[in-house]
């Protein structure tokens, strides 16, 4: 066997670049530590908005999500997802996933995980599983604090439905549950476009920023009524799907249609990030 094709006794695949390594790596990240605090304050900020605006049901007389706010830490729970899943939500899921290859290349590191050797695909693998669970561990966070917050303060009860009728706790826990997993889905998009531009690039925030711009971009088409029916292959159209399941008789359409979208479009993305970085001239 010649030196080329020679490989290192025991050496394995799969055992490098392991998860856990990968993993304990971004936890230390100050970014990833600043993220987790902002999605923890976020709940108290709005506990002290209510508090010193009063009750937001009297405020007018539309009757909206916002105005069931203070009738349980369910209903504080929702409208934490309401008011965040827009925008709040998506910044954690492209700095976890856009920061995470072009950081290495930023820091001239990359190369040097490569010689390792670290397989191509075995890195992006690690890095992406690693992305994809610390966006879901921030999704999963901030309804979380969200219903504590919300329970200590205005008491642990039904979930309010704005249009009338409520969901008993345990239904609207569930609820809540799938509609966390729908958000984590739909911002899957916004997770392929920041980990394949993070393999086009050696500048994390150009990633991060290229990806939520657009995202933006996508929520400012989707407002065009003008396009028709063109809007419903936009994901950004299906992002308040979630919002037919917590009445007491769901619609799962809309999330059915949603989570097909941005499937669709989040595999195409991924695929053409391993795709480019297995042919990438890598030097930095």
């Amino acid at each position: 066997m010649s030196a080329l094709t020679e490989v290192a006794s025991g050496y394995q695949t799969r055992h490098t670049l392991p998860l856990r390594v990968e993993l304990v790596r971004q936890l230390k990240r100050r970014r990833t530590l600043i993220t987790g605090a902002v999605l923890v304050l976020l709940p108290f900020v709005l506990l002290i908005a209510f508090a010193i605006g009063g009750d937001p049901a009297a405020r007018n007389d539309r009757i909206t999500l916002m105005n069931t706010a203070t009738a349980s830490g369910a209903n504080f729970a929702a409208v934490n997802l309401f008011v965040s899943a827009g925008f709040l939500l998506v910044i954690p899921v492209a700095l976890f996933c856009g920061d995470t290859v072009a950081s290495e290349a930023g820091w001239s590191s990359l190369r040097y995980l490569l010689a390792a050797p670290v397989p191509r695909a075995r890195l992006l693998w690690s890095k992406l599983v690693v992305a994809l669970g610390l966006s879901l561990v921030a999704m999963i966070l901030l309804p979380v604090v969200a219903l504590a917050a919300g329970t200590a303060a205005y008491g642990w009860g039904p979930l309010q439905i704005p249009t009338g009728g409520a969901l008993d706790t345990g239904a609207a826990v569930q609820r809540l549950a799938v509609t966390v997993a729908y958000i984590f889905v739909s911002q899957l998009v916004t997770a392929g476009l920041a980990f394949w531009l993070s393999t086009r690039t050696d500048a994390p925030l150009g990633a991060v920023g290229g990806a939520v711009g657009l995202t933006i971009v996508g929520n400012v088409l989707d407002a065009v009524t003008a396009l028709g029916h063109w809007r419903d292959f936009l994901p950004a159209h299906w992002q308040f799907a979630w919002a037919d399941i917590v009445q007491p008789h769901p619609e799962w359409s809309g999330m059915i249609q949603g989570t097909s979208i941005s499937l669709t479009y989040a595999c195409v993305l991924f695929a053409l990030a391993f795709r480019g970085f297995a042919r990438k001239d890598v030097v930095s």
